[in-house]
Parts: C-alpha cells; structure tokens; sequence
C-alpha cells in the first residue's frame, strides 16, 4: 500500500511521506546491490599439482596429504592465491580479517592419548573440508565464497597441510 497516495493531495506532509518512501526504497536496493557486489567469484590457484599423490575421488577425511613436503611446498602456493586475502600471507592470520587458520586443530596437539588426538586432528579435517567446500555465510551475508566447484580435494589438503605447518 502506498501511503502517500492515501493521502489527501493537500494534506502537508504528502510530499515527505513520498519522499522517505521513495528514499527507503532506494536505500534498500543499493544495499542488496552493494551486498551482490561484495560476493567474491572464486577462481582456482595456478599451480601444479602433478607431482602430489593421487587422493582417493571425493573429499575423504582424513588429509590424506598430511605431512608431505610436496604438498605443503604446493599448499603454499596455493594458499597464497586464493585464501590469504582474508586468511593473511603465509597463513599469519593474526593481522588479517578473516580467522587464523594455523589455530584449526592446535589444540589437538596437547591431547596424549594416540587416538582421541587421532580422532581430534579427523574432526579438524572435517571442518576445514566443509567450510572450503561450502563457504561460509552469517545471516544470509557470504563471509567465503563455496570452494567445492573450484579447487580439488587434492589442492585443499595441500592448503590444509601447508596451513599445519605454517609458524605460529
């Protein structure tokens, strides 16, 4: 209902009424545009992946890269081109506006007992998978982009083992 046309044409506040309706409006559009804009369009890393090791089709947990020099050189590089605008340089998250990654599963390290660390450290995989490959939204706002569609389980884990290793 347009509540400027409900009024008299000459009643006083006619013309701020349409005014505030017709400024609201257009508020409300530049906002949802601004919003669209800010979506970022993720696009894969230029790296070559040729020398990993083959992972298993699908994104199994746990990293099955864990650990290999080559696929942290390689996770490295990757991370470098599509994560550390938000995660920071290097993975040194601690300056950058999006979470410290180095802190996913840190406090795995404190656990003794071989399987519950196991099972800890499995956990963090599973959560670092979901989010790379679903992104990560707050109240309907994209906070990163769905990865799924752009990066390859084996280049996620390389990200995830270099992300492991990266200086605290």
């Amino acid at each position: 209902m347009n509540t400027a046309a409900t009024l008299p044409a000459s009643h006083p506040h006619r013309a701020r009424v349409w005014a505030l309706a017709t400024l609201l409006t257009f508020s409300m559009v530049g906002t949802l545009l601004a919003t669209q804009a800010r979506a970022e369009v993720p696009a894969p890393p230029i790296v070559d992946a040729s020398t990993l090791a083959a992972v298993p089709e699908g994104w199994m947990e746990p990293n099955p890269l864990r650990g290999q020099p080559e696929a942290i050189r390689i996770g490295r590089d990757a991370f470098n081109q599509v994560c550390s605008r938000c995660h920071g340089i290097d993975a040194n998250g601690s300056r950058a506006p999006a979470p410290d990654l180095r802190r996913l599963g840190q406090a795995c390290q404190r656990i003794a007992d071989a399987s519950w660390k196991a099972r800890c450290i499995a956990d963090a995989d599973a959560w670092f998978s979901r989010s790379v490959r679903q992104g990560k939204k707050k109240f309907d706002i994209e906070h990163m982009p769905a990865w799924e569609p752009v990066l390859s389980p084996q280049i996620a884990w390389a990200i995830r083992s270099f992300i492991e290793t990266a200086p605290k």
